[in-house]
């Protein structure tokens, strides 16, 4: 069985997303911050990797988990999007005119003001939705309500009084699943990420760019990042698609005369979203 570190506490999205990818089984070490995530992820006598969220449909890119992601010893080796679907839970009972204060993480709170505008709620904010949904189960609250996921409420005993509430219904975050090391080759992989630094000679990254649409591959993400301590030089993150892992190969041997840096994060399935 697979024990893996999360974001949050049990009952987060990120506990659904290692659920997605691990099974329904997967072990799970909630971790207060990402960089607790990362170091506990790669350290096997705790943990056998992590799952990490990287980028949001709706709010970009999580951009210091890139930085976390280049500092460690981790590797990709798979990736899920799952659906964000907020949720209004409560203890078993009550009813929407019991609520009178509605507690979860801000950014769950302002992913469903549409829905929270047509009441006289008190909201709240705390630090974790999944936090939220344990806070009322343990104090039996009887006119609290909070939103979280529909795993918190399974797992807390909570009912789920209004489903989906989140005004943007079309939100995914894709999580990277994370482990010290890709044991063999990946089965289907068909997907890439990639950190490199140009050679700062003109037209460089426009010759990378090249060398990577003529193999063939399809680009599907390209992220800058200034490089510290340097003179506005930058680092670039790529997701690349491949039909084989031989096309990427040769891709990759094409681009790096024009690299002074090239690290291969992890060669994986590429995630649907369902």
């Amino acid at each position: 069985m697979a024990k893996v570190t999360i974001q949050g506490y049990e009952g987060s999205f990120h506990q659904e997303a290692a659920r997605q990818f691990f099974g329904k089984d997967v072990e799970v070490i909630p971790c207060a911050t990402f960089r607790e995530v990362v170091k506990i992820g790669a350290n096997k006598k705790e943990s056998d990797g992590a799952v990490m969220a990287i980028e949001n449909s709706i709010a970009g890119s999580i951009l210091p988990n890139y930085n976390l992601l280049q500092k460690s010893n981790l590797v990709i080796v798979g990736e899920v999007y799952l659906h964000i679907k907020q949720n209004l839970i409560v203890n078993q009972g009550v009813k929407l005119e019991d609520i009178k204060e509605v507690h979860s993480h801000t950014m769950a709170l302002q992913q469903c003001y549409d829905f929270l505008d047509k009441y006289k709620w008190k909201l709240v904010e705390t630090e974790d939705t999944a936090l939220s949904a344990k806070h009322i189960h343990q104090h039996k609250s009887k006119h609290i309500a909070a939103i979280a996921s529909k795993l918190a409420a399974e797992l807390y005993g909570l009912n789920v009084i209004a489903p989906g509430i989140q005004t943007m219904k079309n939100n995914y975050t894709r999580f990277l699943i994370l482990q010290r090391e890709q044991n063999g080759s990946i089965e289907q992989a068909n997907k890439a990420s990639v950190n490199f630094v140009t050679d700062h000679s003109k037209g460089s990254l426009a010759r990378v760019l090249g060398k990577i649409a003529d193999g063939g591959i399809n680009l599907s993400k390209l992220q800058s990042f200034p490089i510290p301590g340097s003179d506005f030089k930058y680092s670039f993150h790529a997701d690349m698609e491949f039909d084989s892992i031989e096309q990427f190969h040769k891709v990759i041997e094409a681009i790096k005369p024009s690299t002074v840096e090239l690290k291969i994060y992890g060669v994986y399935k590429n995630g649907k979203t369902i």
